[in-house]
């Protein structure tokens, strides 16, 4: 039996950037990972860096995690294809406007002023291909893209770097509390620690209920798109307030087509597949947007599988059963860009018992309390 400080199931951008805080911190860590880094949602996503348009209580953190994306180089020795070109929440109808100019009076009553409205002809300046319909948006500038698979190798390198040891093929198929610490069988051998760190993504809900944790879980097969190359044409990353579509165009001229149309999925086989009638709603809107796009053909799609929760708002916390046991999973589909800074959150919780960092909302209690009411 191996020994380790901590270990972190899951070698996703979570499980990665929160074994490389504790190995920062000069903690023995091993991360388990079933398949290899960025197996399934963390290396395929959208890579949407966003702050714009997040759940009021997901706020607070995201805006701190900025920080972390604006010195990611600084942080894992790669710039992880980061690119500040801002996001933009387009609005199609004056009711749409409304609702974006409220949403940025509700961000300010937080005491954040990161998101503004701007009117139609201040979007065209900003996106001038957007179609002559829009009426306005709602800007965060800050914000922007990042590539996925290779921020998740990334913080994978930097986390071996810092001593972390991470462990491909290597299934978990036990978890045990004994004489006062975790015993962690996988399909690559057994470890032994005082800490563990449910990374799991998708799975994470089994993994919970090996230590007796509860979630009332389902699961996300959100779908992404990429066309062919096409000459520049839009530089922000663009979302729509009354359509789900995630848009922006790679420096190679390929534009990414996302924004939450769902795929199916299944975890026993660990696959998920595209479902054609989706994919052309996100197809759709993105034409409807961007009337460049009427002609533009697809290469390729595909979907990833990620833990959703009832309230989508992510878990990050100590379990309310066991001890010595932190979880973080549960994004939802947004859980990219608080990568970075969840994992100085797990650290703090692992190590402290507690964090400044604000993850309150985030409780795992919280699934027990709406369960006793």
């Amino acid at each position: 039996m191996r020994e380790a400080d901590a270990i972190v199931v899951g070698g996703g951008l979570h499980g990665c950037s929160a074994a490389l805080q504790l190995a920062l911190r000069g903690r023995r860590v091993v991360v388990l990972e079933r398949r290899h880094v960025g197996r399934h949602a963390s290396g395929i996503n959208a890579g949407g860096v966003r702050t714009l348009g997040r759940d009021l209580a997901e706020v607070p953190l995201s805006v701190l995690g900025m920080a972390h994306w604006h010195g990611i180089r600084e942080l894992v020795g790669d710039d992880c294809g980061f690119t500040a070109c801002r996001q933009v929440k387009v609005a199609e109808t004056p009711a749409e406007l409304s609702a974006l100019e409220r949403r940025a009076q509700a961000v300010r009553r937080l005491g954040y002023d990161h998101e503004r409205v701007v009117d139609a002809h201040e979007l065209r300046r900003l996106v001038p291909a957007v179609a002559g319909h829009c009426v306005g948006a709602l800007v965060a500038d800050g914000d922007g893209a990042a590539d996925p698979y290779r921020t998740t190798h990334a913080f994978a390198a930097r986390a071996r770097a810092a001593g972390a040891q991470v462990v491909e093929g290597a299934a978990v198929t036990g978890l045990d509390w004994r004489h006062g610490a975790w015993v962690v069988a996988t399909t690559a051998g057994t470890w032994r620690a005082g800490a563990v760190v449910n990374a799991a993504g998708a799975w994470a809900g089994r993994l919970a209920a090996l230590a007796g944790d509860d979630f009332p879980l389902t699961t996300r097969a959100s779908m992404m798109i990429v066309t062919e190359r096409m000459p520049p044409f839009v530089v922000p990353v663009v979302s729509a307030a009354g359509r789900a579509l995630s848009f922006k165009q790679s420096a190679s001229g390929t534009v990414i087509i996302g924004g939450g149309q769902q795929g199916r999925a299944d975890l026993d086989r660990e696959q998920a597949w595209v479902n054609v009638s989706n994919l052309a709603r996100s197809a759709q809107a993105a034409a409807a947007l961007f009337p460049a796009m009427r002609e533009a053909r697809v290469v390729r799609a595909w979907c990833g599988i990620e833990a959703q929760t009832p309230d989508r708002l992510p878990v990050i916390g100590h379990s309310t059963r066991a001890p010595g046991l932190v979880h973080v999973f549960g994004f939802s589909g947004h859980g990219f860009q608080l990568g970075p800074v969840c994992g100085l959150a797990v650290a703090d919780l692992v190590l402290a018992g507690g964090t400044a960092l604000p993850v309150a909302p985030f409780s795992p209690a919280r699934f027990a309390a709406a369960a006793a009411a």
